[in-house]
Formats: C-alpha cells, structure tokens, sequence
C-alpha cells in the first residue's frame, strides 16, 4: 500500500537539546494515523518540520513520494492541509469571507467550492450569515479551521490538537466530521492529541512518542490485542505453555512477560487451565487484568512523562 508520509531519522534540536529525536513515523494512504503523546513531547515539533513551518537538523521525510529535500517537495505540500496548534481565521470576518480570503491565496475563483466546503463541516447555514468568526464557539472556529486547511482539497490533513478545549458535544462533531472525510474522501489524517480515549474512537494506526523519541508504531488491531483483557500464566515452563497455547488457542497473541506468559483477549480460563494441568505444566500463579489505552501507554513511556 502506498505511503503518503514517512519520515526517515527526522531530527530538530533548539540550543543543541533534541525536541525531535530520529523520529519515523509512517502513515499510508487511508489511514487514520492517532500521532500519541504528552504535552513537551515533540508532536507538533514534527508537524512543523513535515509542513515546512521550520527545517529539520537532521533526517529527512518523504511526502507522497517526494523527498523533503528535493524541490519537488514544494508542489507535493499542495496535497497537504495543515492545522498546526490554532486555526488560523480572520476573527473579524464571517465565516464565508474567511473562506473567500482562502480562496483566493490558493488561487481558487469558483465560489461553489465555498459553499461545498461549508456544507462538509457542517457550516453549510452560515453561507450568508455575516456573524464575525469571533463570536463563534469553539468547536465552530475549529470546523472552520478545518474548511480552510480542505479548501484545496488536500489528500492529507494533518491535525494537531483538534479536540483540545472543546465541550463533549463539540468533540463528537469533529470525530464524526473526520471519520466522515476519511471514508468519504479517502483522505488521510495524521492527528495530534494527548487525549487518548478519543483518539481510540477514530485512529486506525498510532504513533506513541514521548521526550522527542518515537517509542512505538501500532496497527488499531494490534493495540486492541494488547489491551483489554490480558491474562498472565505463571509456569514452570514458558516453552511448553507457549507451545500448548499455539495449538489449544491459534492466533490469539500469547508471548513471554515479566508476570508470566501474557495472553491478551478473552479466552476460556478454566477450559485453558484444565489443558494445562493435564499437559502435567506446574502453574505457579495466574492474574488476571484490563488495561485501558491510557495505561499502555503508560507502560511504554514508563510513567515518566513530562508536563507543559
């Protein structure tokens, strides 16, 4: 499947410390791409390398095939739409001239394609409205933010922090206007947040980084295996209930652990245990746990996040 962002050793230091540490990340056409951490961690430091906002000290990136250090990459950005922190609009301006003044920056003339970007973020009533976009609430600055950043029609959106701010109600319009344009659209996102639950409702893939280091890449599928309900199987031999588990549970993920040999999903415990006895395995301890997204992450960056 093709790539439309991958990032190769992405490096960008300020007063010689790292805020972006040899960061690959890799986002293919299609993808939800939940780009995961703290606040300081170094996420919108990348956005604003991949967007060319400012220039990496180290690495490079390829944008739907162009290398970042060809100039090639100029005419590939016009595939990109970026929010980077705030929407960038024209608070006294409705939310029409705000899309008007857009407009003609990317040298668009057909006022049609303003009233249908309207109409796809839900603003479509706001046409001939002359409400300053400073009035707005926040989830509306935030759905127009984004009808700028589609008013090229871009093929990737990248957006950083979306849902930071917004009330319960404003979240779910953003999460449905993305899951809208992503299967819609076919467009791809590479999305920003420290919110994790929300990101679980939307994201197909994830990128967890923390201190600047891109710690882990995981499909949706192999964060649902790893999360929710593990059980771990202490034993006198992981060898031999590893094996059992490969033939009494085919393709339910099982590896070695630290409390055990770790089974992640619901299973037949009792069922599972009675194979084990009868194989003549000693069990020595059996836990059971559920782990959320937000304590897999956890367990990955170590507890040791840093805050601001």
């Amino acid at each position: 499947m093709e790539y439309v962002l991958q990032t190769h050793g992405l490096t960008k230091k300020y007063k010689n410390r790292p805020a972006v540490d040899r960061a690959d990340i890799n986002v293919r056409r299609g993808d939800i791409y939940g780009f995961v951490g703290e606040n300081g961690s170094g996420k919108t430091t990348v956005i604003r390398l991949i967007s060319g906002l400012i220039f990496p000290d180290g690495g490079d990136f390829e944008l739907f095939g162009v290398n970042s250090r060809s100039g090639g990459i100029v005419r590939a950005r016009k595939k990109l739409g970026a929010i980077v922190e705030t929407p960038s609009i024209y608070r006294n301006m409705s939310a029409y001239d705000n899309l008007k003044m857009q407009a003609g920056l990317l040298g668009i003339s057909d006022d049609s394609r303003i009233r249908a970007t309207l109409e796809t973020v839900g603003l479509g009533e706001l046409e001939n409205d002359k409400k300053r976009a400073g009035n707005f609430s926040l989830g509306m600055r935030q759905r127009l933010g984004i009808a700028m950043a589609l008013l090229g029609e871009p093929e990737l959106l990248i957006l950083d922090e979306p849902m930071n701010g917004l009330d319960p109600a404003g979240i779910v319009e953003i999460r449905e206007l993305i899951l809208k344009l992503n299967r819609e659209k076919g467009m791809s996102f590479l999305i920003s947040s420290h919110i994790l639950t929300e990101l679980s409702l939307v994201a197909t893939k994830y990128g967890i980084i923390s201190h600047g280091h891109v710690i882990r890449e995981i499909t949706a599928e192999e964060l649902h295996a790893e999360c929710g309900r593990l059980t771990f199987i202490r034993t006198d031999s992981d060898e031999k209930l590893l094996s059992l588990l490969s033939r009494e549970l085919p393709g339910v993920p099982a590896a070695p652990d630290a409390r055990g040999v770790k089974i992640s999903g619901e299973i037949d415990l009792d069922g599972l245990l009675r194979r084990i006895i009868a194989e003549d395995i000693h069990i020595q301890s059996v836990n059971c746990t559920d782990m959320g997204f937000e304590e897999y992450y956890l367990s990955l960056v170590g507890g040791g996040v840093k805050r601001g």
